[in-house]
């Protein structure tokens, strides 16, 4: 069974995210059809691929699918995750990918949306970083993806308290690109996208690629990587972690012992 609605026509591809009943979650299967799709629409001539939600969503996506975090002591988040090979695959992508965000954003789909090339949200969408709510340490490259664009004391109370803000604010710290009323969304991203068809393709992929290594030229000494890694398995290792799990999972606030 497809989570996902495709559409790929005048170098256009449209990916939307169908999976109602759990609200997007970024789960094994869905990963793996939108890496799927990229590659396809790009092979079938897309000239830019578009990432929405239904029409009228509540939720964009719950972000990573919980029921898949392992709570045995490793890392849940490790070079390999699923959300990590959407994002290189997003990234890496050789056309523009733009997000179109209607409904609330919450954990990992913030990586998601804002690995895009371009993010055009609803006025009424809401983003939430969510991993200390839910005990978990998030890793070092998607910590950077929240700081490159956006303020740094923002994102830290964004962090710290994993509370949803509104994709007004997000603009306005250059997180997102527009936040505009529901009812514009479409014409606005497709005004974009219409623009964009009409360029160079091959001179778009060169200059994503520029801009894509450029960005990610943030030097860190191996001691500094080892110390953040050791104190991020202390996380994957402790009790919170588990009880941040189980909370989920029986719609229930987490009680944190700090061990």
């Amino acid at each position: 069974m497809s989570f996902l609605i495709k559409e790929n026509e005048n170098g256009v591809g449209i990916i939307t995210l169908n999976h109602p009943k759990r609200v997007n979650p970024l789960c094994k299967e869905i990963i793996s059809e939108i890496c799927t799709e990229l590659d396809g629409m790009v092979a079938d001539n897309a000239r830019t691929i578009v990432i929405r939600a239904r029409k009228g969503a509540k939720v964009f996506s719950a972000g990573h699918d919980v029921h898949e975090l392992s709570v045995d002591g490793r890392d849940p988040l490790t070079y390999d995750d699923p959300l990590r090979r959407v994002i290189r695959a997003i990234e890496t992508c050789p056309v523009p990918v733009i997000a179109m965000v209607e409904g609330s954003v919450w954990g990992g789909a913030c990586e998601l949306v804002t690995c895009c090339d371009i993010i055009i949200a609803s006025k009424e969408s809401t983003f939430a970083i969510t991993p200390a709510k839910m005990g978990m340490a998030y890793n070092l490259s998607g910590i950077l993806r929240f700081m490159k664009p956006g303020g740094y004391h923002f994102i830290k109370e964004m962090v710290f308290t994993a509370k949803p803000f509104p994709a007004e604010k997000l603009a306005q710290c250059g997180i997102i690109n527009y936040a505009i009323p529901t009812e514009e969304l479409e014409e606005k991203t497709f005004s974009i996208v219409r623009d964009i068809i009409t360029h160079s393709p091959l001179v778009l992929t060169v200059l994503k690629e520029e801009m894509r290594v450029l960005s990610n030229t943030h030097p860190m000494n191996p001691e500094a990587f080892e110390r953040i890694q050791s104190l991020r398995q202390e996380v994957y290792t402790s009790e919170d972690y588990k009880e941040g799990i189980r909370a989920f999972l029986e719609k229930r606030s987490p009680v944190f012992m700090g061990r």
